[in-house]
Order: C-alpha cells, then sequence, then structure tokens
C-alpha cells in the first residue's frame, strides 16, 4: 500500500474511533435492583397475610443484560400467587422496553389448629379435642383452621387421628334442624310476628333453608337456626 493510501486509512481509522467515543455507553439495570423491586412489590401483596411473612427473591440470571429502567413494574404473572413458590414479573415500559421473570418464595409462619386427640367420624368437637401449633400455612393443604372456634361445635366428616392439621373441608356444621325433628316456625314481616309448630322435612346446618310441614299440611320454607328454629320472613 502507497504511503498517502495509508495515511487515508490511518486518518479515517482515528475517526472511526472518536466518533465512537463520543457516543454515550447505555447504561444498564442492576439485578440487585430488580430484587429489591420484588421484595418490595411481594410485602405489599402479603401485607394482609395472617401471621408473620418471610419472603426470598431468587436470584437474577448472570447473563441477563438488561438496559436500565426509570421505573420497573412488578407484577403477578397469570396463575402466579402470593403464596409458597411464586414467580414474580418485572417489565419496563421505557426508555427502551423488556419483561423478565423472577422466582420467589413467600412463607407465612403462623398458629394453626390440629387434633389433640383421635377423632371418629361424626364426632362433635369441643376445645379440649383441640391444640395450636405454630409451622408454615403454605407447606399445608389449603382450608387449614387457625381459629380454634372454626372448629368448636362441628362435627368430623372423616376420623382423624391425634396432631393432624383440621381443614375445614373435614368438619361440618352440626344440624340446627333435623327430619321429622319439632320444629318451631317463626314468621315474621313489618310490623307482625307469629309463631307456630311444625315438622322438619330434612336436615338443615344453621343459614341453611329448610322445609317444615304444619300441623294443617302446608308446607313451609325457612332459614334454619339453632334451636331447631325455622324463621320466615314476608
Amino acid at each position: 500500500m502507497n504511503p498517502p493510501r495509508k495515511a487515508l486509512f490511518a486518518a479515517l481509522w482515528l475517526l472511526a474511533n472518536a466518533a465512537a467515543a463520543q457516543v454515550p455507553a447505555i447504561a444498564r439495570q442492576d439485578p440487585a435492583a430488580l430484587r429489591q423491586n420484588v421484595e418490595q412489590f411481594l410485602r405489599i401483596q402479603s401485607a394482609g397475610l395472617p401471621g408473620q411473612v418471610d419472603i426470598t427473591v431468587g436470584a437474577v440470571d448472570a447473563r441477563t443484560n438488561l438496559a436500565a429502567c426509570a421505573a420497573p413494574e412488578a407484577f403477578l404473572p397469570n396463575g402466579s400467587r402470593v403464596w409458597g413458590k411464586t414467580t414474580v414479573g418485572v417489565r419496563c415500559r421505557e426508555p427502551m422496553p423488556w419483561t423478565i421473570y423472577i422466582s420467589a418464595t413467600v412463607r407465612v409462619v403462623a398458629d394453626y389448629i390440629i387434633t389433640a386427640a383421635p377423632l371418629a367420624q361424626g364426632q362433635l368437637i369441643g376445645q379440649n379435642d383441640l391444640a395450636k401449633v405454630k409451622g408454615d400455612l403454605t407447606a399445608l393443604p389449603s382450608g387449614i383452621i387457625t381459629d380454634a372456634s372454626q372448629a368448636i361445635g362441628r362435627t368430623a366428616t372423616v376420623s382423624l387421628p391425634a396432631g393432624t392439621p383440621l381443614r375445614k373441608d373435614a368438619l361440618r356444621s352440626q344440624a340446627a334442624v333435623q327430619q321429622g325433628q319439632t320444629v318451631r316456625v317463626v314468621s315474621a314481616g313489618q310490623g307482625f310476628q307469629v309463631s307456630t309448630e311444625a315438622r322438619a322435612l330434612n336436615n338443615a346446618s344453621e343459614g341453611q333453608v329448610a322445609q317444615a310441614r304444619t300441623a294443617s299440611g302446608q308446607v313451609v320454607s325457612g332459614v334454619a337456626k339453632a334451636g331447631g328454629v325455622l324463621e320466615v320472613t314476608y
């Protein structure tokens, strides 16, 4: 290559490097800031959960190379929830849009109710049949009872050994009205209340609808109340 051409190439190379030096480097997103964003989001979302909430946010893949975001926005993807092992999305709208998903674990340590002694199917549950322990609710089946008042006065739908965590679907309310029982039908309306006796035609827990036949043969429907009362409102 002759000297003039070499000089030309050298000048062009210097100009290209000078131009590149003047272009500002694109700032990259700090992974630690993303993890902090996810943790803050989960703390807000889990504020109403019972007991002590412990949040662990997973690491961001070291190979992730995202443009810095002015306002990262955390969100729950479809199917995710603030409970146990979960996934949180973080998206950026500007200056360069992107979305990333970060794993996390939400533990909820609180008191829950277990059987203090074996329970037989159909057994009426009292205070002495229950005990309270503390543990991670997210590691237990759904519907765990956390307050003894939710179980006392109900009956077990299945036999349960001692130490079994009590679930709501393992209990049923004691019948307020039983089929064939003589019940008191209370009819009430604006300015009046009438009471009469009738015979229940079905079983019903408190708050459920029951039917009864009066002495005259009339069939009435009403809401079962404790003590064998059928409440009819007009």
